[in-house]
């Protein structure tokens, strides 16, 4: 019998679709945002209409039986329900007034639109996918699972983790009943060791940050936060404001005190206006992830106490601050540090459909990683087929040498998009979705940004490095790689890497070998070859506001509309004429 479980992540943000089959293997995972090319995907369903029949006919031919399985609870918590009678979760119910404000750095009017759009995904789980598989296999058994939010977090970054035994820790905004769940993780096995209650949420805090700074955390904009804070200092009367408002005792984090809300507002007196420029806010992003970083270290570090396990695995949003992922193991006890690829909410329908597909009995142990190129493939016969009508590119073929001319392009100061194989599950490019540049002179960021990613100047790029050479470039080098740690650079290398050195020395960056992507890293041994220097810049294949790239089309619009000086397809060399390039 051919069995399938589909995990759907139904978060109203960062919705995503997983497949795996009866043995657990992943057959395919990505976001939603990708397929719509809109980021986040807010209030979108992962399974897509116009997308789910295509998928089901690749991955899941033949079904005679599939599981759904998603990333919430279907029994939603007392107070939803109540808020939810009280007619607090409409539209109109937004603007109620005489509602007792909630115990959070966030408005109400935010939490409640944050649960109503929840509320309404969890309704809506499954309802294509369903219809889809009725029309097209009416002999498929269909069953349906549901699991505890933070719960697939854990299975997210302990089943694909290279771990034996590791503790684990999921911090986001919020889940079923709070912000935090921690878990023991043992022969293929999760057992819960505390789940926070109540509205104290690291999450919401830096939320609340990103806001003050002036920017959107409905956008995911909290990334802009954490380029931003090495511009600044730290402001002792910012700081003390802030330790007012969130502590953390042990497992919980409450807030603190009757006077939550006047400090609240004290706080907005630091808010960046709308005319005033980023750099106004410096201290203030300095400021909140310090702060930030003092609420995780206390936190793991008690974990790492309670637990004596020498690994950590981290999910939930906050497992994407890199800033501070790069220091938990001077900060706690633990000696190694995974974080998956999809830490976030896009994780978690991975996480469910392998709790799906396991059930009760232990997961498999990994000797290595799961690898994060799960996504969807821009194929030879795509390109071939636009080569056939094609009248404004020039489109080379270079099987076997397709590497070698790309180094020598990016070592002579072009800038490159690098689309390989299968997309990467998560938010960053890992060199399947990248663009790609020269890491040796300053001025190729101001490039990038001016001519392609169109963002703002402050917010650095990363480095991709040969794994073996990382002790070389990098102090106190940990494995990275998924982006995942950004590490201080050794002071004599920081001039050899002008475009991914940050401002405070720092890189967030990829360690890469040849296990993990043979066709990045023959890439990166090649520049190596020609220059000397075994780091690339690689930074997303998208403009600012876009998601990474997901067709072929997608590609061929930003080159077109963007200064790239070249595509990368495959084997295929992809440039301007010279009429459309002048």
């Amino acid at each position: 019998m051919n069995k399938y479980t589909i995990g759907l992540s139904v978060t109203y943000h960062d919705s995503a679709l997983a497949i795996v089959d009866e043995q657990g293997r992943v057959l395919f995972a990505e976001a939603t945002e990708r397929f719509l090319q809109n980021k986040r995907a807010l209030n979108c369903e992962p399974d897509q209409l116009a997308l789910i029949s295509s998928l089901l006919e690749q991955y899941c031919p033949d079904p005679d039986e599939i599981t759904i399985a998603i990333n919430w609870q279907k029994n939603r918590p007392l107070y939803e329900t109540v808020v939810n009678q009280l007619g607090c979760l409409s539209a109109p119910g937004l603007l109620r007034q005489g509602i007792k404000r909630l115990c959070s750095l966030l408005e109400n009017y935010k939490l409640h639109h944050m649960i109503a759009c929840q509320r309404q995904s969890i309704h809506l789980a499954g309802i294509n996918l369903v219809r889809t598989v009725r029309q097209s296999y009416p002999a498929c058994r269909l069953s349906f699972v549901d699991f505890d939010h933070h719960l697939t977090h854990a299975a997210t970054a302990c089943f694909t983790s290279p771990y034996q035994q590791a503790a684990c820790a999921v911090i986001d905004s919020f889940g079923e009943n709070g912000s935090m769940a921690f878990y023991r993780y043992e022969h293929g096995q999760l057992q819960r060791i505390h789940e926070t209650r109540g509205t104290g949420s690291i999450g919401f805090y830096y939320m609340k940050i990103t806001e003050l700074c002036g920017f959107d955390w409905l956008k995911g904009e909290e990334w802009k936060v954490m380029g931003l804070a090495p511009y600044g200092r730290l402001n002792p009367v910012l700081y003390d404001l802030l330790k007012a408002t969130v502590t953390v005792e042990g497992f919980q984090c409450r807030h603190r005190g009757a006077d939550l809300f006047k400090v609240v507002d004290q706080l907005q007196d630091f808010k960046r206006g709308v005319d005033e420029p980023i750099e106004t806010a410096a201290d203030l992003a300095f400021t909140g992830q310090f702060f930030f970083a003092e609420l995780m270290a206390q936190l793991l570090e008690h974990l790492h106490q309670e637990t004596g396990l020498e690994n950590l695995a981290l999910a939930g949003g906050c497992g994407l601050n890199s800033a501070f992922n790069g220091h938990i193991t001077q900060r706690t006890g633990f000696k190694s540090v995974y974080i998956p690829s999809a830490p976030a909410d896009d994780g978690t329908a991975l996480g469910a459909a392998l709790l799906g597909c396991y059930g009760k009995k232990p997961a498999p142990i990994r000797k290595e990683a799961l690898s994060p190129y799960l996504g969807s493939v821009i194929t030879d016969q795509a390109v071939e087929r636009f080569r056939e009508i094609n009248q404004t590119f020039i489109i080379e073929h270079l099987p076997g040498r397709i590497v070698v001319e790309t180094a020598r392009r990016l070592s002579q100061g072009a800038l490159i998009a690098w689309v390989q194989g299968r997309a990467e599950f998560g938010p960053r490019a890992l060199g399947n979705r990248s663009i790609l540049a020269d890491p040796r002179c300053a001025k190729t960021q101001d490039a990038i940004n001016r001519r392609i990613k169109f963002r703002e100047k402050y917010r650095p790029f990363a480095p991709a490095i040969l794994a073996e050479y990382g002790s070389a470039y990098f102090e106190q080098y940990q494995d990275s790689p998924y982006m995942d740690k950004t590490l201080t650079i050794r002071s004599d290398k920081r001039a050899q890497l002008g475009a991914v050195c940050h401002v405070d020395g720092t890189g967030r960056l990829q360690s890469v070998t040849e296990q993990r992507n043979a066709r990045f890293y023959a890439l990166l041994t090649a520049f190596y070859d020609l220059t000397d220097v075994p780091v690339l810049l690689n930074t997303s294949f998208n403009v600012m506001g876009k998601p990474l790239v997901h067709s072929l089309e997608d590609c061929l619009t930003v080159l077109m509309s963007t200064g790239l000086d070249a595509l990368v397809v495959n084997d295929y060399l992809i440039t301007k004429n010279k009429d459309e390039s002048a």
